[in-house]
């Protein structure tokens, strides 16, 4: 019970910084979701650097990591909302945009991932 009070916990801040960062950040003026985007790169950085820490000597617990990476990141990054943008672009005839977006965003987000486990090292 008290893994999943971990993951309700760091899942519900993650989702109200990503609510916040769509709020500053997308722009309903041109329709670039600039929030959605940072989230999931900044979370996919996050990531990174919290597995590579509880990966190296144990320096998180289990569910220091669960907190963190499921709860947290979980909740901050989100993959349906990326996906219904790219819906949007696609619906629109928006063709640059959407390769333009899912082709940056898969690539930063692995990047990310990569250079926070290496920031962990």
């Amino acid at each position: 019970m008290k893994q999943f009070l971990l993951v309700f916990i760091g899942g519900g801040f993650g989702s109200m910084l990503r609510f916040a960062f769509g709020k500053l950040l997308n722009n309903s003026q041109n329709g670039i979701p600039y929030g959605t985007f940072a989230a999931n790169i900044i979370g996919s950085l996050l990531i990174g650097i919290i597995l590579g820490l509880a990966a190296k000597n144990d320096t998180l617990s289990s569910n220091q990591t669960l907190l963190l990476a499921t709860g947290f990141c979980g909740g901050f990054t989100t993959f349906s909302t990326f996906a219904y943008e790219n819906h949007v672009f696609l619906k629109s005839g928006d063709f640059m945009t959407f390769a333009i977006y899912t082709i940056t965003s898969f690539a930063l987000g692995f990047l990310a991932v990569f250079f926070g486990m290496y920031l962990a090292k």
